[in-house]
This record gives C-alpha cells, structure tokens and sequence, in this order.
C-alpha cells in the first residue's frame, strides 16, 4: 500500500463567502494583539482584522506565569540581558535580533502598561522586579503575582474591544492564499459554528501575518493548551515557506506530575516560584542541583530538565520534587495564588508538601524563519511570536523573554507593513494581488484518529531524551500514520491532525539530522555540544516530495538584494543568501587590494552608462535574476536592471534580454561574473531543452543527476527545470540510490534495501540494477523507483513489460540525443542525462556598452 505524502494543501472545500482587509492577523495571543492595535494606530482607516481559533482570551499568553523581561532596574543594562540571552541560547542566538529585543523591550513594556495592563508594585509604587532561570539580575515584572498572562491578555482584548478592528472567533486558518506573483495574497479559514460567516471561507488581504503561538499538542503531555497545534508552522510549511530550528523545543522542567499516565495540557510551576527560593530535591530531600550548575536552581532551562531526567533515571523516579515549604502560606496566598490553587485542587498542599514535578513540552524557540521585521520568505508573509523564529532564542529560551518578543516584533512588522503600504505597491517589487492563483498542489488529510498516536510517539521517542534509535522509531511510526484504511472527510479534527503530523515530521527530521546536544535539544547518543560541525540552523522545507533539509552556517547572512531579485529565487527554489555567498566568492577572485585596476585607469569616476545583455547565439535563456543579483551585489546596489525576457523562454541571435545602469566602472568590474553564471545556467536549460523535444510526445522526461560544479548544484539544477527537464535528487541525503557497490557490501540487493528502509524509514530509495534478473527481487522488496544502467533499447521494453507500472523506471547510460526517442519510446518514465550539467556548453551571452 502506498503511504500518502504530507499534503501540501489541506482538503478542504471551496470557500463559501469572502471579506476583503488590508492586514489579517492569524491569533490573538500578545504578539497577533499587539500587532493589529499597532497597526490600526499606524492607519486608522485600515481594515484590520484578526483571526483567532478560539475566543480572543484563549491561547497560550494567558497561561504564561513567570512574567516579561525587561532592563528597567537603573542597576541593570541591555548589554546585561543580551549577555544572558546568548548564554542561554548556547551560540545560536542572532545577536542582533537579541540586541532588538533588549533594546527595544522597555519601550515595548512601557507601551503596554499605556495600553490598560497593570503590574505588580512594591510600596514604593514602581514596578516590582524578580528574577528567574538565567537572569543575573532581577528585570521579571509581573502581574497578580503568577498570572501574568491574564493580565496582558485581558488588557489587549480590552483595548481590541475599544477599537474598530474586526475579529472572527472560532476560526481554524487552513491554507495561504497566493496571488499571480507568489506573494501572500490572503488565507483560506474554517468557521465553527453558525452566524453571518461559517464554514469554509476566505479573507483577501495585502499582509498575513501569522501568530499562532506553539506546537505544544504535538506532545502528549505539555503546558499548551488544546488549540496550540501548530497551525501556523505547517501552513507555512505548505505555502513553501523556510522554517528553521524546529528541533530546539524547550521542555519546562518543572510542571506538575499528574501521574504517568496523564495527557494533554499539563499544570505549570513557574520559574518564578524558583526565582523566590524554591529549591529542587529527589525523594530523599537531596538537592541535586548544587552540583549541576553555578546558579543551581536558577540555571537555564535546558540544564535544569535534564538535571531532573538524569536524576530520575539515577533513582528510577518518574518525578522529581518542587520544595518551598518555607514560603509560608501568605507569601503562596499573595505571590504565587493561581499555583497554589492548582496545586490545592489537584491534592497538594504545597505551604507542607513539596510538589511533584517533571518536565513536558512547553516552548518551541524554532518556528517560521523571519527576519528583524518578521518577514518570511514568501512576500507579504510575516510571522511573529512562538510561531517565528528570529534568532532571539537560539537552541533554548531565556526565561520570560516570549512575551517581550511578541512584544518588539509585533511593533516591527506593523511598522513594516505600514511603510510599505504608504510607498504603494512598485511592480518590481508587489505583484498586483489580482485573484488568488488557482492551487494544484497535492492535497490530503490525517484521521483524526491518529492524533494521540502521534503525540505518544513523540512524547517516547522525540522529548527531552531522544537519540538515532527512538526517533528512526517515531519516524517510522508518522510515516505509517499517513495511511489510512478510510476516506478521511474534512473537518476540524482532521485538519489538526494533519498539522500535527506536519510538525511532528519536520521536527523529528530536524532531530535526526543534529548530532549533537545544545541547548533543548539533548542526543544521548551524541551528548556533546559540537560547534566544529554543529553550529549552525537546519531550515526545513516541504515539496511534492517531501522535507528538504538544508544547513545554514551560524551568522550567515544574505547581502541585500532587490526585493524582487530576492523574491525570484525564492520562488525559483534558491536561497538568497547561497546565491550571495557565490557572488562574494566570485568578487573575492576577482578583486585584490587595487581593486579593478583597468577600469579604475580607464573609467572616470562619475562616469555612468547603459549596457545591453545581448543574446550572440539561438537558446533558451536561464539565470536573468541571478545576473542582476550578480550586477547589485557586486556594485553594493548602485547598478539597477530591467529584464526584458523570463527564463525558460528561447530567445534568438541578437535578443537583448536585459538592460543594466549605473556607474560604467561598476558596469565592467560586475560583468564577468554576472555573465559566467548567466552564460553557463542559458547552456545547461538549451542542452536540456533540445533532449526534451528530442521524446516530445512519448511520456518520458529528460532528468539530471549529480554530476554538478560545487557550489553551483542549485542553480545548475533550476536550469534544467528552465530548459524542460526535472531534477533527480538533490544531494545524497534527500534519497536513497542502492547501487551495485552498496549491494556488494550490504551481501545482497534485499539486504541493502531493507537496511536503508530500518535506518532512515520514509526516505524514497531508488535500486540501480544493470541485469533484467535483478529487477523482480527488487520489485519484491517495494522499491518505488528502478534505474535502468546502460540497458539497450530491447532490454529496455523487456524491463517495462515486466515491471508493468509497478515501480518507476529511469533509463541512464550511454545515451545519446540520436538514440533518445528510441530509448523514451519504450515505455520508461525518464532518461537520466549527466551531461546537461556537467559538459552543457555555455550559450554565448556578451555585454554591450552603449556609450554616451
């Protein structure tokens, strides 16, 4: 039975009605509030409307005990808190997101207090200052002791009331909207109930901006609540968009012990209550945090649960306890009342009991990449909160610094889609929305019924423990979940389920691939933190073919380019900031310390001029955006260019395909790179694009290989797909290909298949064979796809009749564009061709100057 693909769109049906706004907001927690009030103050006649699951007072920001960091103590400095932030973050931290945060986050405190939200004070009436996990100093202020989630939630609902912002409550986004451009042109939501709008609806806007909050549920026990089910991530996943991180999940280490059998969302202990004097101890009173960590109890997170996990596996405990007894049932009364009342409720009397705890899932420090402004790589897509990534948390979170970040970023990206708003929509830059594209992407739901069964695997094989063996197990265990013996009918169960698999599954690739412990993520099979291969992010991606994982070195930061040119290899499959690590390899070549030194002698200064790119041979043209990427990196921006042609497009002798302008000494010293990329990409996509209409007509595709230049792999392989081709796997981790040297050494082609399957289940595997009585036993095995090496043409139709739909077959070997038709005529799905990367010759391309 073939196991179904992660959807990248959701079942669901057609929207039944539609409303227009300028900005919608996906959640309603402190950053999806802050964000719509700070807009609608931005511009008061904008409509701004906000989207939330529940009602607007659900979510996890209500449930947040602990309190909002931030430097307000005359004693304490910004530098303090980045230095304990980046501490905490153990190397992953963007420093300079960081340095937003704590820069900008009294302001952003102080703003919200303006807003109707009261905290805490001391007799004095200023504002009263603790100190939890990490912090060095006391910058915590909170409200009503130990609810200051409450607190924050209930003064922005307020302010929302006050205000003209439109809500829709009990609404489950489902899918992003897209318009010609690629750019985010709205969101597809489900209604549940009924009123004026329920069902299955759409809402067209100019921004979406996504705050959904956590993936707790992903987990079977947790501090989340219901609705946090990761919405937000897999939306994002299956509009294309890059998340990163999502292995460093932050386990709080101390929330109430229900029992070993309890589920779902789970009480938590806040930080707090440590930052007052509470100390952890086993059942025999020993303190056993003295020894972990200079700030013992105080440590960060990360320490803190696995200190509690070692310990319990040392005494074969399945709890560890909370001891504050010495607190006083005043001080638990007045300064932690909602613990102590839960506590009570649940049996324990914490003034004479120390409290049961252990950790459970509770913050996700990855999520959506997004930038100082919460930009997302898909235009017009901003995502704030626990549902983004920044960079401020790193592999593990400072105590009390969510709530600031949704704080500082919600105040960015409103301030970021009001400026682009007032400077209107250039074309370069803003597709005109027009009607959402029509979305063919494949589709597909969970039963809902596979809900707990995801949330137990994660929670045995994927938590705080977690190594090779228990998550190839968890892997193993989603992959089987996608199946279903029945038709699965759109619904809201079914949509959470199958965001839920969604994240489950990138988060457990992401865990596989980090062989290391850093942070929250902790391999007890690889147990040191390892920054000689280590450090750096795991951005995940979700295709027709599933997760692509790609590792981005730490403090790799893509040079400006145009928005446009970004926005275009975005949508071409290529990152921003490879390509622009090319440019400056290119420019490192090129320039010494003089400089350009002809031009430098030939060229005044001022000089400024316009160059024509022109076409000197008949081809098919292919890397238009990287050149002028090339032109603007390489001129730090001062050179601007128009694109006269698309790639993909045959262009004949004499096309120009693009015009360049700026200064004429930058014109020249940028023109040998941006023209070796050019002319080599416009060879790669004609070579593949004469191999395509050579088995015009025959059903079989022309497709590359590896044989790639280093460094150029992705843009090599975008060339084919300009010219008409498809491309094979992109490295050596995104597939298996058994070959004949792996058979030899595995004893047997069964033996390496079924090898492969145990070590990396889910992985596609493809089987090279080079005889016709290889093909059964591989059949038999369940391979999906069979390479055919160096058959002849009757060996070929022999191989088609027997397989007879069974698997996928690709010739490769030997082939010659004379013998391609004959070779796509007997009935094989592709012809694997190396030479369209590697021996493509180069499509004569020159740059003209006009003069003046």
């Amino acid at each position: 039975m073939a196991i179904p693909a992660i959807p990248q769109r959701l079942t669901a049906p057609a929207p039944g009605w539609t409303v227009e706004a300028d900005v919608v907001v996906v959640g309603s927690g402190i950053a999806g509030l802050t964000l719509a009030l700070r807009y609608a103050g931005l511009d008061p006649e904008a409509k701004v409307l906000v989207v939330t699951k529940d009602v607007l007072s659900s979510g996890s920001t209500r449930w947040a005990q602990g309190g909002i960091a931030a430097v307000l103590d005359p004693q304490d400095t910004p530098a303090e808190h980045l230095s304990d932030t980046l501490v905490a973050g153990v190397g992953l931290c963007d420093e300079e997101a960081v340095r937003v945060l704590v820069t900008e986050g009294p302001g952003a405190l102080r703003g919200l207090i303006a807003a109707g939200a009261r905290f805490d004070t001391d007799d004095s009436g200023e504002l009263q200052l603790t100190r939890e996990g990490g912090h060095r100093r006391n910058r915590i202020v909170h409200a009503g002791g130990d609810a200051t989630g409450a607190e924050v939630q209930r003064a922005l609902v307020q302010a929302l009331r006050e205000s003209s912002i439109e809500v829709i409550e009990h609404a489950l986004v489902l899918d992003l909207l897209k318009d010609a451009g690629g750019r985010a042109a709205g969101v597809t939501l489900h209604v549940m109930g009924e009123g004026e709008r329920d069902g299955v609806g759409a809402v067209r806007a100019g921004a979406v901006v996504l705050a959904t909050g956590g993936m707790g549920q992903v987990y079977a026990a947790t501090t989340n609540p219901v609705v946090s089910t990761g919405d937000g991530v897999a939306l994002a996943l299956r509009a294309g968009a890059v998340v990163r991180d999502l292995e460093f999940v932050q386990f709080h280490p101390t929330v109430l012990w229900l029992g070993e059998d309890s589920t779902g969302q789970q009480p938590l202990i806040s930080e707090a209550v440590r930052g007052e004097g509470a100390v952890l101890v086993d059942a025999e009173g020993v303190r056993f945090m003295k020894d972990v960590h200079e700030l013992a109890d105080l440590a960060p997170r990360d320490v803190v649960a696995k200190a509690i996990m070692r310990r319990m596996r040392e005494t074969g405990a399945d709890h560890m306890y909370l001891d504050a007894r010495h607190f006083g049932e005043e001080k638990w009364r007045t300064r932690f009342p909602t613990i102590h009342a839960v506590c009570r409720e649940h049996g324990i009397d914490p003034v004479t009991q120390p409290i049961p705890v252990a950790p459970a899932a509770h913050y996700a420090s990855g999520g959506v990449r997004a930038d100082l402004h919460g930009r997302t790589s898909v235009p017009g897509l901003y995502a704030c909160g626990e549902v983004a990534c920044t960079g401020v948390h790193g592999a593990n979170r400072l105590a009390s610094n969510s709530l600031l970040e949704g704080l500082v970023f919600a105040e960015r990206i409103a301030a970021d889609i009001h400026a682009g708003r007032r400077a209107g929509p250039p074309a370069a830059v803003r597709p005109a929305p027009g009607e959402p594209v029509a979305d063919d992407r494949p589709t597909g739901l969970v039963d809902p019924r596979a809900r707990p069964r995801i949330q137990g695997h994660m929670s045995r094989g994927a938590s705080v423990l977690r190594g090779q063996e228990s998550l190839s197990e968890v892997a193993r265990a989603l992959v089987s979940t996608r199946w279903t013996p029945v038709a699965v009918e759109p619904c809201t169960e079914s949509w959470e389920a199958t965001n839920l698999l969604t994240v489950a599954s990138a988060l457990v690739e992401a865990a596989r691939h980090r062989e290391e412990t850093r942070g929250s993520h902790w391999r007890e099979d690889f147990p040191e933190r390892n920054d000689a291969w280590w450090l750096g992010h795991l951005d995940v991606t979700l295709t027709a073919e599933g997760m692509t994982m790609t590792y981005v070195p730490h403090g790799q930061r893509a040079t400006a380019l145009p928005p446009r040119v970004e926005t275009d290899l975005i949508e071409a499959g290529l990152d921003p900031a490879t390509v622009t690590a090319l440019f400056q390899a290119a420019a490192d070549e090129d320039l010494q310390a003089p400089g350009d030194v002809t031009s430098l002698a030939t060229i005044p200064a001022g000089q400024t001029d316009t160059a024509d790119v022109v076409a000197r041979a008949d081809g098919v043209v292919s890397g238009l955006a990287v050149a002028e990427g090339a032109f603007s990196h390489l001129s730090q921006g001062r050179l601007t260019a128009e694109r006269l042609v698309k790639d993909g497009e045959h262009v004949t002798r004499g096309d120009v395909l693009m015009t360049v302008t700026g200064p004429t000494r930058d014109l020249l010293t940028a023109e040998r790179t941006a023209l070796n990329l050019l002319t080599h990409l416009s060879g790669i996509a004609t070579l593949t694009d004469r191999w395509v209409r050579a088995v015009e007509g025959t059903g079989a595709r022309i497709r590359d290989s590896r044989k790639t230049l280093p460094g150029l792999r992705a843009l090599e392989k975008y060339a084919v797909r300009c010219g008409g081709g498809v491309n094979h796997r992109m490295s050596l981790s995104d597939a298996a290909l058994i070959k004949d040297n792996h058979v030899v050494a595995a004893g047997g082609v069964a033996e390496a298949f079924r090898a492969v399957r145990d070590a990396y289940p889910g992985l596609p595997i493809e089987v090279e064979v080079d005889r016709i009585d290889q093909i059964e036993p591989v059949l038999a095995e369940g391979a999906e796809e069979i390479l055919l090496d160096n058959f002849t043409v009757d060996d070929l139709v022999l191989a088609v009749r027997l397989v007879d739909g069974r698997a996928r077959l690709e010739s490769s070997g030997g082939l010659t564009l004379d013998s391609a038709r004959d070779v796509a005529e007997t009935g094989v799905d592709y012809l694997a061709v190396g030479a369209l990367t590697h021996s493509a010759p180069a499509l004569d391309i020159a740059l003209d100057l006009r003069g003046n």
